[in-house]
Formats: C-alpha cells, structure tokens, sequence
C-alpha cells in the first residue's frame, strides 16, 4: 500500500507536461502550500494532489485531483486510495477506470511504514493510478486511486505491496484513453515497472 508520497521542491521534473511553465507554477504553488507532500484526501481535509491525464490526441494535462476514488459522485465508503493490480480485471470498482481512464501522479519519493522510498538517482517517476469523474457537493472533481502491485528489492523488505511506478516509456500507453485497460496493458506494465521498481531504495526513515 502507499498513503504518503511527494515531490522534492528542488527536483527538476521532466515528467510532461510538468516541463510547461503554466504547469510548472500549478504544480510549484502546490509543492509551496503542501511542503511538497501527497495526503489521502478526506470530508475535513480537502487536500487535492497533482495528476497527470492525457486525451485521445496525447496531449497531457496536470490536474489537482481526489486522492480516494469516488463511485456514484461520493467517495467510497471503503478503502479506495490503492487499487490492487491483480484486482484491476476484476473489481467493479476498479475495472471501469482502468479500462480507459488512467493517470499518473507524479512523484520524487514515497513512504512505505516510515521509511522514504526514492531512485537512486532521486529523479522524478509516475506511479500508475485510475481516475472517475465526481461532481461532490456541486463541484467537478477528478479521483485517484493509486495502483499497487507485489513489492520487490528493498521495498519488499519493509511491506509486500508497493506503488506501480512506471518507467517514462510506458507513460503514453498508460495514459492514452483509446488504448484499453485490459490484461496486455496490465501485463506490459507489470513488465515495463520491473527494473524501475527494484532500483527503488530506502532513503530516510
């Protein structure tokens, strides 16, 4: 599972569209009022954390987002802010949004019960994640759920699951709404995350 990750505010992005100065200042003022920290967002607490979509055409766009998926305009009423990769296929919950609508939250570093996760290199990555479209209380939000998938290397050492990071040239498949979620997607990404997500290591904490 993953309830905590973020952006180091000293980190150069070049994740597109962070690259793009309107973005860029989205996404700085938000590093600047949240100390560059992602939170599940709550009732109380309407924190919303920068998500990267794209259209049919390939044109990305950073949102600030819902991190716990909505069902009918109301967040769920279970845990909804990981989705299982062995789960996608198959929930209901789940298997609407991964179908064709998926996202990428952008991301420096996660925490996994108190240790701090990063590349070795500390560079930005995208952790794979499915959307729904909400209008909560007379309001158009975009939800998250972060994709998870069994943990390896160090991760696994510290819980069995980790955030499905996906290395930049598996980002457009992800993200393209006309390429179906279905078993191949979720098979190349689980094959394309390999290498990163072993290089993935314990940095603080």
């Amino acid at each position: 599972m993953c309830a905590t990750y973020g952006l180091d505010p000293n980190q150069v992005y070049d994740l597109p569209p962070l690259d793009e100065r309107e973005h860029r200042n989205v996404l700085e003022q938000w590093i600047d009022q949240r100390n560059g920290t992602a939170k599940i967002t709550g009732k109380k607490a309407l924190n919303l954390n920068p998500l990267i979509t794209a259209d049919a055409e390939g044109k990305r766009e950073l949102h600030l987002a819902w991190w716990w998926l909505h069902i009918a305009n109301e967040p769920a009423k279970f845990s909804a802010f990981n989705a299982r990769d062995d789960k996608l296929l198959s929930s209901r919950v789940w298997k609407n949004p991964f179908r064709a609508h998926r996202a990428l939250a952008p991301a420096t570093w996660y925490i996994e019960k108190g240790r701090i996760f990063a590349l070795p290199d500390r560079s930005a990555f995208g952790i794979a994640a499915i959307t729904t479209n909400s209008n909560h209380g007379g309001v158009d939000k975009l939800t998250y759920a972060l994709v998870t998938r069994d943990a390896v290397a160090q991760a696994a050492t510290v819980h069995p699951r980790m955030p499905l990071i996906l290395p930049t040239e598996m980002h457009d498949d992800w993200l393209n709404p006309q390429l179906a979620g279905d078993a191949t997607l979720l098979a190349e990404a689980l094959a394309a995350s390999k290498e990163v997500s072993e290089s993935m290591e314990i940095v603080g904490g």
